[in-house]
């Protein structure tokens, strides 16, 4: 006879088991200790470029913390056909960083906004009806495009180390020390950290990053000042505006992302369930970053998706109890309700996040190359990375070539590779036979 103890740890590798709240309460904190600072980094890094004050940033952090604790969840517990019903865990996404950093600059944070609302209504629209259309974005596809992603954020993960894109002391050896200590205090932690441990790197690396600042006087303590302990995230804080080049560039992200939400479910499913996942599972999973993303945006807040960090932790640990995931996400929607947390979140100088995202940022482009070494080097989709990925990174570092093109395409491909190489790779794709001979 199994006792109610070992029963219990049974039931944490079962989607519905029956987990006691103390044991399922370290395992959903893991999940979210493993995506913490990934959630909220890009955040600190369009806030930074759309000059944003830091009451407003750390208002979006707070919202940050509500909605991806509610995305995850729908996403456990779906509604209606909205979610998967899998334990994905949904944060703010790196995908659109490049993106709405350009966007933020060149129209003003409110488009933004208007465009991401837009955005996650399409994408939320089109995942009700995935079934349809997704083996059009072949894996291929999505590889080039994820490759791509990562190669667009390394020059905004450099502008971090150097201390932030404009910062008067850019390039001070003060930024690069801290952020050269952080980027080690990564590595140290995680070639010595042994299992699971070695998904809190970047945690770990900040902690020291932010305590070598505090020594070095580099962190502003003002901004801690004169918050509420519990407050209620705004609605609407931005008006949103809508012009029809941001939209289309926005939108066209808002695809790629939806192509990594179909790998996240599917590996989730493959190697956390041991099965296929199906086409109510990936339609669900698309609806919820889509519509989530959009009533993300109503609080003035990025885009969110499914976390491949989480997907990975699942792989490793084979946890993938609902209630234990769900406890995680009840714990951020907290956090969500406590602008200090944010507060505090807001001081860490931009080199310590410099220090941890240029490492983050080179993973997504090694994980792209991975995608493609997966889909197999066929001749075919050599051909597909190889032009897609040519003409999105080289021709978008030197805008001018599309000058005789109206404005509107200038807008969304002068200054954005990822969704250059998107077009370029779904076209190839349509048009190059299944069996090049």
């Amino acid at each position: 006879m199994k006792t109610k103890a070992q029963a219990s740890i049974e039931n944490i590798y079962k989607l519905d088991g029956k987990v006691p709240i103390g044991r399922a309460i370290p395992f959903g904190l893991q999940h979210i200790l493993a995506m913490f600072v990934a959630n909220i980094t890009p955040i600190f890094i369009v806030a930074g470029a759309a000059n944003l004050t830091s009451g407003q940033t750390i208002n979006l952090v707070q919202c940050a913390m509500l909605i991806a604790g509610i995305g995850t969840l729908i996403q456990l517990f779906p509604l209606w056909k909205v979610g998967s019903g899998l334990p994905i865990v949904m944060g703010i996404s790196f995908t659109f960083v490049s993106v709405l950093c350009a966007v933020s600059v060149n129209y003003g944070y409110q488009t933004t906004i208007g465009a991401i609302l837009i955005g996650g209504c399409i994408e939320g629209l089109l995942g009700l009806f995935a079934k349809y259309w997704r083996k059009i974005v072949a894996p291929i596809v999505a590889a080039s495009v994820v490759t791509a992603i990562g190669f667009s954020l390394l020059s905004v993960g450099a502008n971090s180390f150097g201390g932030g894109q404009g910062a008067s002391d850019f390039g001070s050896w003060q930024n690069l020390t801290l952020g050269t200590i952080t980027l080690i205090s990564c590595i140290v932690f995680n070639i010595l950290a042994k299992s699971y441990f070695k998904q809190l790197s970047v945690l770990f690396g900040l902690v020291i990053g932010y305590i070598a600042a505090c020594l070095m006087g580099q962190v502003d303590f003002s901004s801690l000042a004169g918050h509420s302990i519990i407050s209620i995230p705004q609605f609407l804080p931005f008006t949103p505006e809508f012009h029809a080049g941001p939209i289309i560039t926005v939108t066209l992200i808002f695809l790629v992302s939806a192509t990594e939400t179909i790998g996240d479910t599917s590996a989730l499913a493959m190697t956390g369930l041991g099965r296929e996942v199906t086409d109510r599972e990936i339609s669900g999973s698309l609806a919820c970053d889509g519509f989530l993303s959009a009533f993300s945006g109503l609080f003035g807040c990025l885009p969110i998706t499914s976390f491949s960090q989480n997907v990975g932790l699942v792989a490793m640990t084979k946890v993938v109890n609902r209630i234990a995931i769900a406890t995680g996400a009840c714990i951020m929607i907290l956090a969500g309700f406590f602008p200090y947390v944010g507060a505090v979140l807001n001081t860490l100088p931009e080199a310590v996040l410099g220090g941890c995202t240029i490492m983050m940022f080179g993973n997504i482009v090694l994980s792209g190359l991975q995608m493609i070494s997966r889909c197999g080097f066929t001749q075919r989709n050599i051909t597909i990375a190889a032009l897609s990925l040519s003409i999105g990174l080289g021709f978008t570092q030197t805008p001018e070539i599309f000058h005789i093109f109206p404005t509107i395409v200038q807008d969304i491909f002068a200054d954005n590779c990822v969704a250059a190489v998107f077009i370029v790779a779904i076209i190839m794709n349509l048009v190059m036979p299944p069996k090049k001979r």
